[in-house]
């Protein structure tokens, strides 16, 4: 779920501008491309997994002009390279439907922080919880972070999105339909965490070093 058109007050526009632009400032202070030059490799794979998001984004389904309903995948580029570099990639997809007319220039904070930031938030803590708290185990990392994890970020975003318009909401009629998008939020969740789960068990079984989050050493070797 995303912004197309501005629906939203000024003060919420540039509060999440500021948000969103305060996230970056801190994930380019810690040099996420430098792992991108050190490997040609990795760099083609992020470079293509951007490229296959931004075509991704095209399959949507759009209602009304403000408000689009598309899988965000943040999830995925979270878990095959983690936070940083996902969250650079997201920002450019952002900017890529910018440039291509499919959402406002006004909007970019707004949609980096919604599918971008929230979401890559709740797969990172997720994450942190089955590294730390549960057992070393294939299946356990696939279905906690691949599918429930995705389930979850795809709630949390598009609740995000909810927030935003009932609270910030100039238009009366988008607050009204916004609660009545919340609905389909459940239908959503089942989609994202279908295609994240089975991307990343493919990923898993023929090339596990390619997921930054998941040590095969752990959970393949030790067992």
């Amino acid at each position: 779920m995303s912004f197309a058109q501005s629906v939203l007050a000024p003060w919420a526009l540039w509060l999440c501008g500021a948000v969103s632009l305060a996230v970056l400032g801190r994930i380019l202070a810690l040099k996420p491309w430098q792992p991108l030059f050190a490997d040609t490799a990795l760099q083609h794979r992020w470079l293509a997994a951007t490229l296959a998001v931004v075509l991704m984004w095209q399959l949507r389904a759009q209602a009304v002009d403000w408000l689009t309903l598309h899988l965000v995948f943040t999830a995925l580029m979270t878990l095959v390279f983690k936070a940083p570099l996902a969250l650079i990639s997201n920002v450019m997809i952002n900017v890529a439907m910018v440039v291509i007319g499919r959402n406002e220039w006004s909007l970019l904070g707004v949609n980096v922080l919604v599918t971008g930031i929230i979401p890559a938030l709740v797969v990172g803590i997720i994450w942190r919880l089955v590294d730390r708290k549960l057992p070393d185990n294939l299946m356990v990392f696939m279905f906690v972070c691949g599918f429930f994890g995705s389930a979850l970020a795809t709630l949390g975003g598009g609740l995000t999105a909810v927030g935003l318009i009932v609270a910030a909401g100039t238009d009366p009629e988008a607050v009204y339909l916004a609660q009545e998008y919340a609905r389909f939020l459940p239908l959503l969740m089942p989609s994202e965490a279908f295609i994240t789960g089975m991307l990343l068990s493919v990923l898993l079984v023929y090339h596990p070093n390619w997921v930054a989050t998941f040590n095969d050493h752990r959970y393949i070797d030790m067992q």
